[in-house]
């Protein structure tokens, strides 16, 4: 089973987590016999966080709660609180599951937060831009590792710029090997362009699958 660990924080982007979270919990384009999931909400206190849409998330559990494996997963939101030393706990907890091949995905904000802990001095990555990262992470060193591109995956770490949230989704799925590969290629398709003809095939790969 793959344990969700999603890091969540003061006024964290909704929008970046919507696509991978619904589908991961929701497991309604599963393929047959994956891997079931559970996700879970973790932060450095119970008390309830506030997004950036204004939505209130009380965590499930501590960052000291959480079970370091290769079967973990931890995703790292976007937020304008990232500069707080309070997330430094679990930018070391990302460290850990790089380390052993668990798989960690960042988007926007977060990735300068792994930027300027050094975890992105050697392994390929994006961000909001180059300047992004080396305007709020003093310590980047991985610029001949940026990538322009909304999402980048480079074996275990997957992240993305504010606008890929669709696209790091589908890579961080594709990592977790949850959909069949045409359900996912067909799953973005239709969430990419809305066309019909992608719904149908999407609904198609399913084989019967109730939706």
């Amino acid at each position: 089973m793959f344990t969700i660990y999603v890091y969540v924080l003061e006024t964290l982007a909704d929008w970046e987590l919507g696509y991978v979270t619904s589908e991961l919990h929701s497991g309604r384009f599963f393929q047959k016999d994956a891997e079931r999931v559970s996700l879970k909400t973790v932060s450095y206190s119970k008390e309830p966080i506030h997004t950036m849409g204004g939505l209130a998330v009380i965590p499930d559990c501590l960052i000291d709660d959480m079970v370091v494996s290769e079967t973990s997963v931890l995703l790292l939101p976007g937020a304008d609180t990232w500069n707080d030393r309070r997330h430094g706990a679990i930018i070391e907890k990302a460290g850990e599951f790089l380390a052993i091949g668990a798989t960690v995905g960042a988007i926007c904000g977060a990735t300068a937060a792994l930027a300027n802990f050094g975890l992105l001095d050697n392994r390929r990555h994006t961000s909001n831009g180059q300047g992004f990262l080396e305007m709020f992470s003093p310590a980047y060193k991985g610029q001949r590792f940026y990538i322009d591109e909304l999402s980048v995956a480079d074996h275990n770490l997957i992240t993305a710029n504010s606008a890929g949230s669709l696209l790091w989704a589908k890579q961080i799925i594709a990592r977790l090997g949850v959909f069949r590969p045409d359900t996912l290629e067909f799953w973005y398709a239709y969430f990419n362009t809305g066309k019909e003809e992608s719904f149908f095939a999407l609904m198609g790969s399913l084989q019967g699958k109730a939706f």
